[in-house]
């Protein structure tokens, strides 16, 4: 059961999330693992405050980190008995400590390197997995804390590490399945992990549902289940389409491409564990746990055309026109060993017998890598671009789905369309400006008639 930001906002949302897993391990007899993200928007606050540090601001650092201390003790002032508070305000003394000494090294070296920023940012974890274990103890539950640098070994790319999944698979065996048969409830942290030697890393933005993912393979768990503050996966987002509903179910393939296009509900990531092993993984909303959210599974029987739309802003096109084309060989390998190069992933591509269009998100390289591809044509670059992603089934079976969407859009401007690449997956390209307005239109082409999901 992995718990995000929200789920752990203040005091009142910690003991929401006990009540959760008291209910749910009540009702279906199974022992929980429980993955907990920093509270709401520390995360943030921690690398604002590095950032401050390197900057040479170090009143200013001290001062958010104040804030930081003060809303993680106004939680345990709220949560937790006088009888147990001292011992786990001294548990975050030594924490909050901790953090001041090395934003002292970043004032004083001027410098904030990627492991200083992994040290930094992981913080919120371990503080927020400390409150709840506090609290689940305070209120008799047999919860046990593991740190999880302990169990996520990682490599040493900081700021996006990649986990040993062997040691990470021996680990949690004995050194979590052995509690768990014992009935302990197991509570740990989401995002981050330690190389062999010790030292801290995160597993990139995002990383506690891979986290969970990860952790709940390797346990051979039943079910992962990832708890959110909306009703599961949505067929667009709410915030941007007030009718939009929850969806279901959908498989993992469904849910890969909607994760990787934007839907902002599940890291794109923490489908790979859970395909692996076949564990199903359901998404539940921590504000209102009755709702059945959505299951996502190997293979469904919803034969709904369309089940999401996704939006992925921030993205730039490049096209590459170019007559040397035309009816030659390895024109294209040499195009994708550019990125390849400058490490640079390509999201959508469209081609002809002499163009290539393409669209990337990471713009780091992307004066070096225009410069190279201007050797092989002419280069047209756009920014402020937009991909919509129509997730669905059996596009290319079923006839009228290419003429609904071209009708909803009529009054757009479509700069790329990737169709017949997945047979789920239909891509749209459009201006930043233009994209809300598609995903009103596409919903409510698609969508509208619809009152109940599958």
């Amino acid at each position: 059961m992995k718990f995000g930001g929200t789920s752990v906002a203040e005091a009142s949302r910690f003991k929401d999330v006990f009540n959760i897993v008291k209910h749910r391990s009540t009702v279906s007899g199974k022992v929980p693992l429980i993955v907990l993200s920093a509270m709401s928007g520390i995360t943030n606050e921690l690398i604002d405050c590095a950032k401050c540090a390197q900057a040479s601001d170090h009143s200013l650092a001290a001062a958010r980190l104040t804030d930081i201390k003060d809303r993680h003790y106004e939680v345990v002032e709220d949560l937790i008995p006088l009888s147990g508070r001292d011992q786990l305000l001294s548990a975050l003394e030594i924490d909050f400590n901790r953090l001041s000494i090395l934003l002292q090294g970043i004032t004083y070296l001027g410098e904030l390197s990627k492991r200083s920023l992994d040290a930094i940012s992981s913080c919120g974890e371990i503080l927020s997995t400390k409150i709840f274990s506090a609290y689940a103890i305070s209120q008799k539950a047999p919860a046990v804390y593991v740190d999880a640098r302990t169990i996520m070994l990682t490599n040493e790319d900081y700021g996006k590490a990649i986990p040993n999944l062997e040691e990470l698979s021996a680990r949690s065996q004995s050194e979590i399945a052995a509690l768990m048969k014992e009935g302990k409830w197991i509570i740990t942290q989401g995002f981050i992990g330690a190389t062999a030697n010790g030292v801290t890393t995160t597993l990139g933005r995002g990383g506690s549902d891979y986290s969970a993912s990860l952790i709940g393979a390797a346990i051979n768990a039943d079910e992962i289940q990832i708890w959110t503050d909306v009703d599961g996966m949505m067929t667009a987002d709410p915030r941007l389409v007030p009718e939009a509903i929850p969806v279901a179910n959908v498989t993992f393939q469904e849910a890969a491409e909607l994760a990787y296009f934007g839907a902002k509900v599940l890291h794109p990531l923490t489908i790979k564990p859970a395909i692996e092993k076949n564990i199903p993984v359901r998404i539940l909303n921590t504000l209102n746990p009755d709702s059945a959210g959505t299951l996502l599974v190997e293979k469904t029987d919803n034969t709904e055309k369309i089940c999401a739309i996704a939006c992925k802003k921030g993205q730039t096109a490049i096209f590459i026109n170019s007559a040397r084309m035309l009816m030659a060989s390895g024109f294209l390998a040499q195009v994708f060993n550019i990125f390849a190069r400058y490490e640079t992933s390509i999201d959508l591509i469209t081609t002809s017998e002499v163009s290539v269009s393409l669209t990337i998100d990471n713009l780091d390289k992307l004066p070096q890598i225009e410069e190279e591809l201007k050797q092989l044509g002419e280069v047209t670059v756009l920014n402020d671009l937009a991909i919509i992603a129509l997730v669905g089934r059996n596009f290319r079976e079923e006839s009228g789905t290419a003429h609904r969407i071209f009708k909803a859009l009529a009054d757009l401007n479509i700069i790329m369309i990737s169709f017949g690449a997945s047979n789920i997956n239909v891509s749209l390209v459009l201006t930043n400006q233009d994209a809300d307005r598609a995903i009103k239109l596409l919903h409510s082409e698609f969508f509208s008639m619809a009152a109940v999901r599958s």
